[in-house]
Formats: C-alpha cells, sequence, structure tokens
C-alpha cells in the first residue's frame, strides 16, 4: 500500500511538471511569435516609408490670368505641397522674395502680356540659383519664336534654359493624346499612363540635350516628335515642361475638355523638382559634388530647407502599425 503510494504520488508529481513546463514553453513560443511578428510588420512597413518619403515644397504659381484659381485648384488636389498664386500680369516679384518663399515655380500664361520679359527674367535667375522650375501651356505663346498672330513678347534670359521651341504655331488647338510608347520610365512619369486634352497642349519641339520623357502621339506643326514631358540641366538651373494648361479645370470640363493623370503629371513635376530635379543629374550628365575636372559643371546638393513629408499611403501605413502594434502590445499570454 505504501509503494503503490508513493507511486502515484511520484506519477502526479512528474505529470504535474511537465505540464506547467509545457504551457511555460508555449507561452514562450507565443511571445517569440509575437515578437517576431512585431518586428517583420516593422520592418515591411519602415521600408514602405523611406519609399513613399517626399518632401513638401512650397510652390509659386505665376501667371498672368488664373495664378488664384490654378493655385487653389492644385491646393485641392495635390497633397503635400502648398500652392501660393503670384499675379504676374502687370508686376514682377523680386528675386529675393521668390527665392525666400518658394522652393518651385509653376509658370504659365493665359494670353500674351508684356510683362513676359522681365517676368522671365526673373524666372530664369531664380532658377540659375538651383530652384526648379515648371512650365505649362501657354508659355510657348510668348516665347520670341511662337506664332506671329499673338505678338509674343519673349520671356527673357528664360528662353536660354527652357527645354523647348515652339513648332512655329505652338499651342494646336487640336486634341492630343499621349503616346503610350513613347513614356520613358522615370520619376516625371511615375503612374502616368494616360492623358488628353482637346484643345490647349502641345505646340513644342525639344531642343538638343533637353531630355524628353513623354511625347503626344500626334506629331507637331514641323512633323516632329510633340513633347508632352520634357526637362533640360543648365548648371544649376533645372526647367521642366509639362505640355498641357495647368489651368484646364478653370477653362475647361474635366473628363470632356481634359483628363487622364492630370493632377498625377503636376504632381510629379513638383516632386521631383522638390526633392531631384537640380540635385542629380540627368542619365549621361554631369556628376554630383566636385567637379571631375576643368570644365566639368557640378550639380548642388539637396536642399536643406526642405521639409520631409510622408505621402498619403505612408500616414496610412504609420496609423495602420501603431493600431497593429497597440493591438499587440495588450495581449497577456494565458497561464
Amino acid at each position: 500500500m505504501e509503494t503503490a503510494t508513493l507511486g502515484a504520488i511520484v506519477i502526479v508529481a512528474e505529470i504535474g511538471l511537465a505540464f506547467i513546463a509545457r504551457a511555460e514553453f508555449r507561452i514562450s513560443m507565443q511571445t517569440r511569435r509575437i515578437r517576431f511578428t512585431t518586428a517583420a510588420i516593422t520592418i515591411a512597413v519602415a521600408a514602405m516609408l523611406v519609399s513613399g518619403l517626399s518632401h513638401a515644397a512650397r510652390v509659386g504659381v505665376l501667371s498672368n490670368n488664373h495664378a488664384s484659381e490654378t493655385a487653389s485648384d492644385l491646393s485641392a488636389m495635390i497633397a503635400g505641397h502648398t500652392f501660393t498664386a503670384v499675379n504676374v500680369s502687370a508686376t514682377v516679384p523680386t528675386l529675393a522674395s521668390l527665392t525666400a518663399n518658394f522652393d518651385v515655380l509653376l509658370l504659365f500664361e493665359d494670353s500674351t502680356f508684356a510683362n513676359a520679359t522681365p517676368v522671365g527674367d526673373v524666372v530664369a535667375a531664380y532658377a540659375n540659383t538651383g530652384h526648379a522650375v515648371v512650365l505649362g501651356t501657354f508659355y510657348d505663346q510668348d516665347r520670341t519664336d511662337g506664332p506671329p498672330a499673338v505678338t509674343p513678347n519673349g520671356w527673357g534670359a528664360l528662353e536660354g534654359i527652357d527645354p523647348n521651341t515652339t513648332d512655329g504655331v505652338g499651342t494646336s488647338y487640336a486634341p492630343r493624346t499621349l503616346d503610350p510608347t513613347s513614356i520613358v520610365a522615370h520619376p516625371l512619369t511615375a503612374g502616368v499612363t494616360a492623358l488628353f486634352s482637346e484643345k490647349w497642349a502641345g505646340g513644342n519641339q525639344a531642343k538638343s540635350g533637353t531630355i524628353v520623357v513623354a511625347n503626344w502621339l500626334q506629331k507637331n506643326a514641323k512633323g516632329g516628335a510633340d513633347p508632352v514631358i520634357a526637362y533640360r540641366v543648365t548648371g544649376a538651373a533645372c526647367v521642366m515642361h509639362v505640355a498641357i494648361a495647368p489651368d484646364y479645370p478653370t477653362i475647361g470640363t474635366a473628363g470632356t475638355d481634359f483628363g487622364g493623370d492630370f493632377y498625377r503629371v503636376w504632381r510629379n513635376a513638383f516632386d521631383f523638382g522638390a526633392t531631384q530635379c537640380g540635385n542629380a543629374p540627368p542619365p549621361g550628365g554631369p556628376p554630383v559634388g566636385p567637379p571631375a575636372g576643368p570644365g566639368v559643371p557640378t550639380v548642388p546638393g539637396p536642399d536643406p530647407t526642405l521639409i520631409p513629408t510622408l505621402s498619403d499611403t505612408a500616414l496610412a501605413l504609420t496609423a495602420f502599425l501603431l493600431i497593429v502594434i497597440g493591438g499587440l502590445a495588450r495581449r497577456r499570454p494565458r497561464r
């Protein structure tokens, strides 16, 4: 009897110890799984956040007409940047005011105006300080090689560093459709697959040395390629040309007069101007940093005044990560 009793006691003790050991092992494994899962999610989301990082650019919207409407529309439709209208129909902003208040300039017009020449001079000076400039339709009409019927005034020094000349006619007033086969993989074309205009687009000819990343399907008046998106780096200056009217939402109807990836095209231009254009050489262009030798220009480094921000996708992922971590932190293993 004593032997049987002792044996039973020993058996029970062994089972109890084994149960506790297994329970602790399961708890330890669960904790490790939670830690591993949290770490994996953190790493994955962090990688996505880095890819979604952008810079908040202060964009000056310069025009003789519809500057305020265009700035308001871009503010409503493009997150991550700020847009401020500058009416240049009768006044010329100073270089100091432009460099102090804006990281990127958008310049366009709606009808030619006599002030175009001094405005072009100051915008060229702004570009030569290492700030990006984006041109939009109807910039071409006031270029000195624009159609004589509209009495072009010229853009002064800006014509020496802009990406395109006109095709002699300028804005086509005819349908234009993005040629998908012409799209070059580039930050300026990221997410862009379609774009169309019924009237106010096109009419340009790329200069030698200009980098064209997309063309219209239709040819220009000279029978050559008509650039949709092009840019040119000249020393410290980087000037882009998006050949469609940025004030289309004010003067036309979305989906009828224009459409496709209209806002994505403009966002790409502002993103590229704020973070890369002028801070990195074009393919095959001059190196960043000290000159490689006499006569080799350098491209200035990133502007330290730009404020890093997260894109909409990155913000959503940040919120998701916080929720997951919070949920995991509240879980307690059962004993």
